[in-house]
């Protein structure tokens, strides 16, 4: 069993955006040389997640962060006073990783899907830390 590790580090120009990262981690899994593992994708901050979800049509990232709003206003009386608690319960909600099965050195993707970090307390610098584990 092999493994590879990277940190990437991606940055957000909005409070709150989708960054499609899929074709970074594309490389890094090609980068590591695993034919068939696992690859673990996690987001080491409380602000900030990462998921799953269509990428061909941007509309649908637009509307993910407009449902998220609405239902979790940036201003919505709460007891965390730093102005940014909206983002870590959108945070909570999303979650901070993915894990997802590599074959053939590559991820066995559905249509349409991508990998996108969740920036809710933006514009900012974010790592993703990656982790490979598997068979060359």
């Amino acid at each position: 069993m092999l493994t590879f590790s990277k940190t990437l580090e991606v940055k957000s120009s909005k409070r709150t955006q989708s960054v499609d990262i899929t074709s970074e981690i594309q490389k890094i899994i090609s980068e590591s040389g695993i034919k068939d593992g696992i690859i673990t994708i996690f987001i080491p901050h409380t602000t900030c997640g990462v998921f799953i979800n269509e990428n061909w049509d941007p509309t649908v990232q637009e509307d993910i962060h407009s449902f998220l709003s609405e239902n979790i206003p940036q201003n919505g009386g709460y007891a965390h006073t730093e102005g940014n608690a909206d983002a870590h319960i959108k945070t909570a909600i999303i979650g901070n990783s993915v894990t997802i099965p590599i074959t053939d050195g590559k991820i066995p993707w559905g249509t349409w899907q991508g990998i996108f970090l969740a920036e809710f307390d933006g514009p900012r610098r974010r790592k993703v830390i990656i982790k490979i584990i598997g068979l060359k």
